[in-house]
Protein backbone atom coordinates (compact mmCIF):
# COMPACT_ATOMS: atom_id res chain seq x y z
CA UNK A 1 0.00 0.00 0.00
CA UNK A 2 1.20 3.21 -0.92
CA UNK A 3 2.08 5.96 1.46
CA UNK A 4 -1.40 7.94 0.27
CA UNK A 5 -3.59 5.30 0.94
CA UNK A 6 -2.06 4.44 4.43
CA UNK A 7 -2.43 8.27 5.49
CA UNK A 8 -5.98 8.26 4.21
CA UNK A 9 -6.68 5.01 6.30
CA UNK A 10 -5.37 5.67 9.61
CA UNK A 11 -6.46 9.46 10.06
CA UNK A 12 -9.48 10.44 11.42
CA UNK A 13 -11.07 13.58 10.16
CA UNK A 14 -12.09 14.60 6.59
CA UNK A 15 -12.97 18.42 5.61
CA UNK A 16 -15.39 18.05 2.59
CA UNK A 17 -16.67 20.59 0.60
CA UNK A 18 -19.66 20.33 -1.05
CA UNK A 19 -21.12 22.83 -3.25
CA UNK A 20 -24.71 23.95 -2.20
CA UNK A 21 -27.33 26.92 -3.68
CA UNK A 22 -23.72 28.19 -6.01
CA UNK A 23 -21.99 28.83 -2.27
CA UNK A 24 -19.25 26.35 -1.24
CA UNK A 25 -20.41 24.68 1.94
CA UNK A 26 -17.35 22.83 4.34
CA UNK A 27 -17.66 20.57 7.40
CA UNK A 28 -15.32 17.88 9.11
CA UNK A 29 -16.65 14.36 8.74
CA UNK A 30 -15.87 11.11 10.72
CA UNK A 31 -15.01 8.91 7.23
CA UNK A 32 -13.58 5.14 6.13
CA UNK A 33 -11.32 4.62 2.89
CA UNK A 34 -11.94 1.45 1.62
CA UNK A 35 -11.34 0.14 -1.78
CA UNK A 36 -9.60 3.52 -3.35
CA UNK A 37 -13.59 4.93 -2.17
CA UNK A 38 -14.83 7.54 0.90
CA UNK A 39 -17.43 6.67 3.17
CA UNK A 40 -18.93 9.16 5.06
CA UNK A 41 -22.18 7.99 7.44
CA UNK A 42 -24.76 11.05 7.50
CA UNK A 43 -28.23 11.66 7.96
CA UNK A 44 -30.92 12.67 4.79
CA UNK A 45 -31.45 16.04 6.73
CA UNK A 46 -27.84 17.45 6.68
CA UNK A 47 -26.85 20.01 4.38
CA UNK A 48 -23.92 17.83 3.11
CA UNK A 49 -26.50 15.26 2.11
CA UNK A 50 -28.66 18.02 0.37
CA UNK A 51 -25.54 19.49 -1.52
CA UNK A 52 -24.40 16.20 -3.08
CA UNK A 53 -28.10 15.32 -3.96
CA UNK A 54 -28.26 18.40 -6.09
CA UNK A 55 -24.47 18.56 -7.16
CA UNK A 56 -22.44 15.35 -6.98
CA UNK A 57 -18.82 17.31 -7.48
CA UNK A 58 -17.06 17.15 -4.46
CA UNK A 59 -13.43 18.35 -2.89
CA UNK A 60 -11.88 16.84 0.33
CA UNK A 61 -8.84 17.38 2.29
CA UNK A 62 -7.19 15.57 4.91
CA UNK A 63 -3.89 16.70 6.66
CA UNK A 64 -1.33 16.04 9.77
CA UNK A 65 1.06 17.61 11.24
CA UNK A 66 1.62 21.53 12.54
CA UNK A 67 5.58 20.90 12.85
CA UNK A 68 7.89 18.54 10.66
CA UNK A 69 6.08 15.97 9.22
CA UNK A 70 3.43 17.78 7.49
CA UNK A 71 1.65 15.58 5.34
CA UNK A 72 -1.68 15.73 3.25
CA UNK A 73 -3.95 14.35 0.86
CA UNK A 74 -6.63 16.47 -1.18
CA UNK A 75 -8.71 15.71 -3.90
CA UNK A 76 -11.96 16.27 -6.06
CA UNK A 77 -14.13 13.76 -6.98
CA UNK A 78 -18.04 12.40 -7.39
CA UNK A 79 -20.03 11.76 -4.73
CA UNK A 80 -23.35 9.13 -4.52
CA UNK A 81 -25.55 9.26 -1.56
CA UNK A 82 -26.39 5.26 -0.40
CA UNK A 83 -29.82 4.91 1.00
CA UNK A 84 -30.79 1.23 1.25
CA UNK A 85 -30.72 0.38 4.79
CA UNK A 86 -28.79 -2.57 5.15
CA UNK A 87 -25.80 -0.95 3.52
CA UNK A 88 -26.13 1.90 5.03
CA UNK A 89 -26.35 0.36 8.48
CA UNK A 90 -23.13 -2.34 7.86
CA UNK A 91 -20.93 0.88 5.99
CA UNK A 92 -21.91 2.65 9.13
CA UNK A 93 -20.65 0.41 11.65
CA UNK A 94 -17.54 0.12 10.26
CA UNK A 95 -17.29 3.96 9.85
CA UNK A 96 -18.22 3.95 13.93
CA UNK A 97 -15.90 1.22 14.45
CA UNK A 98 -12.57 3.52 14.07
CA UNK A 99 -13.83 6.07 16.64
CA UNK A 100 -15.35 3.82 19.18
CA UNK A 101 -14.10 1.51 21.45
CA UNK A 102 -17.30 -0.22 21.24
CA UNK A 103 -20.36 -0.18 19.29
CA UNK A 104 -22.37 -0.53 22.25
CA UNK A 105 -21.28 3.01 23.60
CA UNK A 106 -24.12 5.59 23.69
CA UNK A 107 -22.81 7.88 21.75
CA UNK A 108 -22.21 4.92 19.27
CA UNK A 109 -25.58 3.59 18.96
CA UNK A 110 -26.72 7.00 18.57
CA UNK A 111 -25.06 8.21 15.80
CA UNK A 112 -25.95 4.41 14.10
CA UNK A 113 -29.63 5.33 14.44
CA UNK A 114 -29.57 8.83 13.14
CA UNK A 115 -27.25 7.68 9.95
CA UNK A 116 -29.55 6.99 7.43
CA UNK A 117 -27.13 7.13 4.42
CA UNK A 118 -23.42 6.82 3.62
CA UNK A 119 -21.58 9.80 1.14
CA UNK A 120 -19.66 7.61 -0.93
CA UNK A 121 -17.02 9.41 -2.89
CA UNK A 122 -15.08 7.93 -5.85
CA UNK A 123 -11.87 10.20 -5.79
CA UNK A 124 -11.05 11.55 -9.34
CA UNK A 125 -8.41 14.07 -8.66
CA UNK A 126 -5.93 13.13 -5.80
CA UNK A 127 -2.85 15.61 -4.57
CA UNK A 128 -0.67 15.13 -1.81
CA UNK A 129 1.99 16.97 0.28
CA UNK A 130 4.63 16.23 2.65
CA UNK A 131 6.91 19.11 4.54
Amino acid sequence: MNRRDEFLKTQKVLHLATIGNKTPHIVPVWYMYSSKKIYIGTNTRTQKAKNVKKNNKVAFCVDAGINSPIYGVMGQGNANIILENNKVKQIAKKILARYFKSMQNKSAIELLDDTNCIIEIIPEKLSTWSY
